[in-house]
């Protein structure tokens, strides 16, 4: 488990017991793991992004912190509708993953469906040239969504 992996988990932690919104300081947490504020802030940036359902405010300087909140889950039918209008023509199977998590994270999906849907948009079931493989999986996990959301 690399270092952004931990920062990761403890964040997500930290967040749990605050209910849902936690107030950091870059150069605190940095001291606490021994690494620079940057690697702080590339953690939020690529795991605490609005993709995953967080909302992130920052204020720089001596006193600066990073402000971040889980942003509030809609009704569930409206909130799938609104992931498939958000997958586009195309989709990577990185993103397609992220969608996957946050799905199982609000408890639309069981894990096991989760891994299910993963398996059938893996790179080596679509064997088409991107971005076709991208539109395919596009296609597929929009049928897939909307079929367990009926």
């Amino acid at each position: 488990m690399g270092v952004s992996d931990i920062i990761e988990q403890f964040l997500q932690e930290m967040m749990q017991k605050s209910d849902g919104t936690l107030e950091i300081q870059r150069k605190t947490i940095a001291d606490r793991f021994g690494c620079v504020p940057s690697q702080i802030n590339y953690v939020i940036r690529t795991r605490f992004t609005n993709e995953r359902g967080y909302l992130v405010e920052s204020k720089r300087g001596g006193g600066g912190y990073l402000r971040i909140s889980r942003v509030a889950v809609p009704e569930k039918s409206n909130h799938v509708m609104h992931i498939v209008n958000s997958i586009g023509e195309r989709i990577s199977f990185q993103t397609a993953a992220v969608f996957v998590k946050n799905m199982i994270d609000y408890d639309y999906i069981s894990v096991r469906e989760g891994r299910i849907i993963l398996s059938g948009l893996a790179d080596n079931v679509l064997p088409f040239p991107l971005p076709v493989r991208d539109s395919v999986r596009a296609t597929l996990l929009k049928n897939m969504l909307i079929s367990i959301e009926m």
